[in-house]
């Protein structure tokens, strides 16, 4: 710009509880910069003085600021294009910019914020404006690193959960490994058949935490390898793992699962989970004496698996958070089993992940049904 703006004094106080920052100022005019500078040097800011957009790259590459007023009409790189490279690059898209410009046109503000600005204010300033806008976006600032922080803090505690836990795994598949090759010699099948379930399951559990581990920076999320399973294979296998259980509590397991092959387009290991939790749930929930029916049936480009359990059922309010992390439903474990609130939360969102659905129908003292529905390998072609 040709002329140096001014500042238009206001009455009103500078507001107090301004989080101090590192400002970056880019104008073309100098007598611009040092008019801005002598307002929020005041507040206690640093401010880093650049004439033009490739200075300004430099300086923030060099030094990252906390926050960047932006003169839009400069000579060469304008300021939507300086904005621009500064959201393209992963070590500057985080910095707020607010643009600075003389010019009061609309279309001239629509391109500054689409460019990746996130406030605009006009010259000359109001010096009250240009303090509270300032300082709404520092504090903002403050509030995304601290929250960035405490992200990461919960990363690593997760990431350290999880790798006690896999040593306490690795020691459980050792010790059922080795009763499982003792028993095997012996005449006690029931004994040889719990050690044989404890090798599967705690083996599953190690491979399921390999993958979440490795998947976790993915937006800590599930990278599902799709092919085709046996879903009755599959439903018959986490049927054996808890007859067990089931017989432990007086409670009996009943299927409807034809013999031949019921093929599914999913991931294995993450079929293993979702019907592992599911029946889990059936077990724990529901009274001694009662039963779990799970049946699976090809439908035309789905395949459909249900279990249903005679359990205290949901409430609507129970269904409103049931898929929720952590959710605690007004139901309770009737053997004293342990329940963390994940299940369900995992449950579904594996089945989504296998472009399949879960439905949930259930009324209190009625017992509850899921139906999981999966696509079969010729619908995933």
């Amino acid at each position: 710009m040709n002329e140096a703006t001014t500042v238009r004094e206001a009455t009103a106080s500078s507001p107090a509880g301004t989080v101090p920052g590192r400002i970056l100022v880019v104008d073309d005019q100098p007598a611009n910069i040092q008019i801005v500078g002598a307002v929020l040097g005041k507040l206690g800011h640093e401010i880093i003085p650049a004439s033009d957009g490739p200075t300004a790259l430099k300086r923030v590459a060099l030094r990252r600021p906390d926050l960047i007023l932006l003169d839009l009409l400069m000579p060469g790189m304008g300021g939507c294009d300086v904005c621009q490279q500064l959201k393209a690059n992963a070590d500057s898209r985080d910095i707020p910019v607010i643009f600075l410009s003389a010019a009061d046109d609309k279309d001239f503000i629509v391109r500054a914020l689409d460019s990746g600005g996130v406030d605009y204010i006009t010259k000359p300033f109001n010096q009250a404006e240009l303090v509270s806008r300032v300082r709404t976006q520092l504090a903002l600032k403050h509030a995304h690193d601290q929250l960035k922080l405490l992200a990461q803090d919960k990363d690593e505690l997760l990431g350290i959960l999880a790798h006690d836990l896999n040593n306490y795994l690795v020691g459980i598949k050792m010790s059922a490994e080795l009763m499982y090759n003792q028993l095997q010699r012996t005449a006690n099948e029931r004994l040889a058949k719990l050690s044989e379930n404890t090798l599967r399951s705690s083996a599953s559990a190690l491979i399921f935490l390999k993958d979440f581990l490795a998947n976790s920076a993915t937006d800590h999320g599930f990278t599902l390898k799709p092919g085709t399973a046996d879903l009755g294979e599959v439903a018959t296998a986490a049927v054996e793992q808890y007859q067990e259980a089931a017989r432990q509590k007086g409670m009996t397991i009943l299927t409807e699962i034809p013999a031949e092959a019921i093929l599914v387009r999913a991931d294995g290991r993450a079929l293993d989970q979702v019907l592992d939790n599911l029946l889990s749930n059936a077990l724990k929930f529901s009274e001694p004496g009662k039963r779990i029916f799970i049946s699976v049936r090809g439908l035309s480009q789905r395949v459909e698996c249900i279990i249903r359990d005679e359990g205290p059922g949901f409430t609507d309010e129970d269904k409103g958070r049931m898929f929720r992390r952590y959710g605690r439903l007004s139901a309770r474990p009737t053997g004293g089993e342990a329940s963390t609130g994940l299940g369900l939360s995992i449950v579904r969102k594996l089945v989504l992940a296998m472009g399949g659905e879960l439905i949930c129908e259930s009324s209190p003292g009625q017992g509850a049904t899921f139906t999981m529905r999966l696509p079969t390998p010729a619908a995933g072609q």
